[in-house]
């Protein structure tokens, strides 16, 4: 019998191969691309794309995948959160017909439009609660600790800490045919940052709603931070494939659903898998194009044990 004190965790499996089941484009031209080129539109030196234009080097236009959203999705960006350092670019470069990103204090007015806000507001749902009837008007609230409460180092983020029992609690039965709303906001910037732009009035007028338990891959570290911060793009990624299953279902051939989840998340999805075209099957995978490409550099010079950002604690 295996001693239970060699057993791997789950947490630990994943990090072995942590885009297992995800379906996303190979990325053999990323490895080809040698030395820096010119951006086509500010000129300025770049490796793969510009994070400034979000648009690709001229080697690679017209050859990334391009992911369909949806809805529309608006990063608001904190004005020194570092271009370079943040993943919200992907999802402007590999969505970028519904994609937008904006640099705070200059942000849409959303007074008139079906959209929410993915954070840990006081009064924030879950998005089975917004899927299953909650209006945008009406939202409940979620948790009760005021922000400012927290324990130190400890990170609402944009993650649940508490898993629905049964289908019943999450509204997986139900299938939708249209979404409750036409437009989701993220905040581009540290944790810090994102609670001093949360305190703008137009942002705080947003429902919030908040996604479930998902381990990051981000090698950048936040310090005193758990492994629940999420990059934007992973954030962004975890909402959309929420959604798509509490609307659509899940396909039963999809395999990187695990990897989206805790283990005990996981429990949720008995029942949950339908034939339906419009499954969840990776349609957003390819989100995670760019950062799967630079997770894999940076594991070409690191051990992913030695990586501060993969020391941080679970709880």
């Amino acid at each position: 019998m295996a001693n239970p004190k060699n057993r791997k965790t789950d947490q630990q499996c994943i990090d072995e191969n942590p885009f297992d089941g995800f379906l996303i484009d190979d990325n053999a031209i990323l490895n080809s691309i040698e030395g820096r080129h010119p951006c086509p539109k500010c000129a300025k030196s770049r490796k793969l794309f510009c994070y400034s234009c979000f648009i690709p080097i001229a080697p690679l236009e017209g050859k990334l995948p391009n992911v369909k959203l949806p809805l529309k999705i608006d990063i608001i960006k904190h004005k020194h959160e570092i271009d370079g350092k943040s993943t919200a670019g992907h999802a402007a470069l590999l969505a970028s017909n519904d994609v937008n990103i904006y640099t705070y204090p200059d942000i849409p007015d959303y007074t008139n439009e079906a959209v929410v806000m993915i954070f840990p507001g006081q009064n924030a749902i879950s998005v089975s609660q917004l899927v299953s009837g909650e209006t945008v008007q009406s939202l409940q609230q979620f948790q009760s600790q005021p922000l400012d409460q927290l324990p130190p180092g400890y990170n609402r983020s944009t993650l649940m800490q508490t898993i629905p029992k049964t289908r019943e609690e999450t509204g997986f039965s139900q299938r939708v045919s249209k979404l409750p709303i036409s437009k989701a906001v993220f905040i581009d910037s540290t944790w810090h940052q994102c609670k001093s732009i949360y305190k703008d009035e137009k942002i705080r007028a947003i429902p919030c709603v908040v996604i479930q338990n998902r381990v990051s891959q981000f090698w950048r570290h936040q310090k005193g931070s758990p492994r629940w911060y999420l990059a934007t793009i992973e954030a962004i990624h975890q909402f959309l494939l929420e959604i798509h299953l509490h609307s659509w279902g899940l396909n039963p051939n999809y395999k990187g659903i695990r990897n989206c989840f805790t283990e005990k998340g996981l429990e949720q999805f008995d029942g949950l898998y339908s034939e339906n075209s419009q499954a969840y099957n990776g349609q957003y995978d390819n989100l995670l194009y760019f950062f799967k490409h630079m997770y894999e550099v940076i594991h070409t010079y690191y051990q992913h044990e030695d990586l501060y950002a993969y020391k941080r604690r679970l709880k």
